[in-house]
């Protein structure tokens, strides 16, 4: 796996990090962030509708699908949303499976536990910075993504050109990383960020490279949270920006 990443004072960078991103091993319950925003709690009335006035989305992740520092309308899928309905593309149901801490093997186990009910019109998965962080060899990842996504897959009704992924974030950029090797950092999340895209191209499946966009916060401090590691609703309008024509493409 990737060589360790010194952290400068280890012990309070180590601290800080638990307290924002959670790093935690695999739990069995997942209720606090786990939310299920929309208009009619009955998602078979209005799962892959092919009227094409009301659809249903499901945004896997970690603390960058949940806005882990941002208001619940600043996530990032919250302000896809918007954007489709301005364009007469109506998200009835955006649920999510997403916890702030997550890795690939939680996101795996807390989808196994809340068996959510598909099929969805769209799902969305981003994941793999925790594993990153918590040194997970590439090999692991690997593997645990694309069950990850394989997993996208099945609850978007086997219809792969409904389930978009998208690229880790560069933390390494942010002020929680000053101090940090933030070259290896950013070395590894490329190594990660390379098997994430090339599994999902493998699938014929749409890939949103978000990670360019998240290193402007380098020069752009309104790009990066309160919490000085996670994005900014700023920010996160620009990944919907990126997102929504995408998905307009298959449900228009």
């Amino acid at each position: 796996m990737c060589s360790k990443i010194v952290f400068m004072p280890l012990v309070l960078q180590s601290f800080l990090f638990w307290m924002m991103m959670a790093c935690a091993k695999p739990q069995t319950h997942y209720p606090s962030n786990n939310t299920n925003t929309t208009a009619n709690n009955n998602n078979t009335d209005i799962a892959m509708n092919d009227t094409g006035k009301n659809f249903s989305w499901l945004a896997l992740g970690d603390s960058y699908t949940i806005g882990q520092s941002v208001s619940e309308d600043e996530r990032y899928p919250a302000q896809t949303v918007a954007l489709l309905k301005a364009d007469m593309i109506h998200v009835q149901t955006l649920q999510y499976i997403a916890t702030t801490g997550w890795t690939t093997l939680n996101l795996l186990d807390a989808i196994a536990a809340q068996n959510p009910h598909g099929p969805f019109n769209i799902v969305t998965l981003l994941i793999g910075v925790n594993d990153q962080y918590q040194h997970f060899d590439t090999g692991s990842y690997r593997k645990n993504f694309t069950t990850c996504l394989e997993k996208a897959i099945v609850l978007a009704g086997n219809k792969k050109d409904h389930v978009f992924v998208l690229s880790i974030p560069d933390y390494s950029v942010t002020p929680f990383a000053a101090g940090s090797d933030t070259a290896e950092i950013r070395k590894e999340l490329d190594e990660f960020n390379a098997i994430n895209k090339a599994i999902t191209l493998s699938y014929d499946i749409s890939y949103t490279d978000i990670t360019p966009l998240t290193q402007q916060a380098k020069y752009d401090a309104g790009l990066i949270a309160g919490d000085g590691l996670h994005p900014s609703g700023k920010e996160y309008a620009k990944w919907a920006a990126l997102l929504a024509p995408e998905i307009e493409k298959v449900l228009k």
